[in-house]
């Protein structure tokens, strides 16, 4: 029988229709998500850039930044553009640390936002999908739900990777259930390093005829990705192991195994 089947019921329909009937509308936010910012980031990125970025720096400071700010929030947080492409015009525009500060809470409002429209849209379905399934619940209670410490770092370790995808990264915390705290603080702390980065690329521009992504970016992006996939694995691995053991053996190694103790 199917680790999904109760002793009462039939066994929960897996296919892929039945599993998008039962998520709904949280489905259809995952797909949009998952599409709109690679696009409207890219019609940006190549046909409005050099726009925007100069008619932000004309606004001159603050009015200018808080103007990027505001967008940042709104873009990123709606799931209409990627935080990268944000981040390169705010370092174009404001230079290193204004534009790496003005992204940084940018992406800081976003995450809030972002974290509100799954709770709206979302709301309960996928956390009902996932305790369906022992397996899920399994890997969701090892990633999130071991303490705050634990928990906080596996969002961080996830937002680090510069091809970490902001929008549908925020759609899959907060439909898991990770603590808003957690949420926020682990967003915060990794995402800073790649923020710097791209704000880093776009001061170092003269014009956006000459922009170029270092040669150490593409290694490091796949690097960091390999990185937090094998931790991530090596996680919901020792999850699935423990659904398998006997309750009286699971309760004995708790105390060895479980980091949050």
């Amino acid at each position: 029988m199917s680790d999904d089947a109760t002793a009462t019921g039939p066994a929960l329909d897996t296919s892929t229709s039945a599993v998008l009937k039962r998520l709904g509308p949280a489905a259809v936010l995952g797909v949009l998500w998952a599409i709109l910012p690679g696009v409207l980031g890219v019609t940006l990125f190549v046909v409005f850039r050099q726009e925007v970025s100069d008619w932000l720096a004309a606004q001159g400071s603050p009015e200018g930044m808080a103007i990027y700010i505001g967008a940042f929030m709104l873009a990123a947080g709606l799931g209409l553009l990627p935080t990268w492409v944000q981040a390169v015009i705010g370092g174009y525009a404001f230079g290193l640390w204004g534009g790496f500060g003005a992204a940084w809470a940018g992406f800081t409002g976003a995450a809030l936002i972002g974290f509100a429209i799954t709770k709206l849209v979302a709301g309960e379905r996928v956390e009902r999908e996932i305790e369906s399934h022992a397996k899920a619940r399994a890997v969701r209670d090892a990633l999130v739900g071991a303490g705050w410490v634990r928990t906080t770092g596996i969002v961080a370790l996830v937002r680090a990777p510069f091809n970490s995808p902001f929008s549908i990264m925020n759609l899959t915390l907060c439909a898991t259930k990770t603590p808003l705290s957690a949420y926020m603080v682990g967003t915060v702390v990794g995402m800073a390093p790649r923020t710097l980065v791209y704000a880093f690329m776009g001061a170092g521009m003269v014009s956006w005829d000459k922009f170029d992504k270092p040669w150490w970016y593409l290694p490091a992006g796949i690097g960091s990705m390999i990185v937090v996939a094998v931790i991530v694995a090596q996680v919901a691995n020792r999850a699935m192991a423990r659904i398998s053991v006997p309750a009286g053996d699971a309760s004995d190694d708790a105390s060895v195994d479980d980091p949050a103790q």
